[in-house]
């Protein structure tokens, strides 16, 4: 546990790649005062955010066969965020759906 927060780590459920952001989702972020590596904390441990039962499924399936893992978070009252990491664990963004 992380005193200082008292939050427990999560240890990452796979790799995430390079990580890297558009200039939408930094503005965002930024603009809700949102720490980019706690949602990346939160998608790495299997906490895919707002997304349905379905997609949380389907992401689950993702991991053990090695296919894209996307999360969603919001942010405010009518914005969200993605991650998106690559099937090939290459590269995980953190980008604006409209920026898909």
């Amino acid at each position: 546990m992380n005193t200082a927060t008292g939050q427990t780590a999560t240890l990452p459920r796979f790799p995430l790649g390079k990580l890297v952001a558009t200039q939408g989702a930094l503005r965002l972020l930024t603009q809700h005062k949102v720490e980019p590596f706690d949602l990346i904390l939160r998608h790495a441990g299997g906490d895919y955010g707002a997304i349905d039962a379905e997609d949380v499924s389907a992401n689950e399936a993702a991991i053990k066969r090695g296919h894209r893992i996307l999360s969603s978070y919001p942010l405010g009252s009518d914005k969200r965020l993605w991650i998106i990491t690559e099937a090939d664990r290459s590269v995980t963004t953190l980008l604006l759906p409209d920026e898909y």
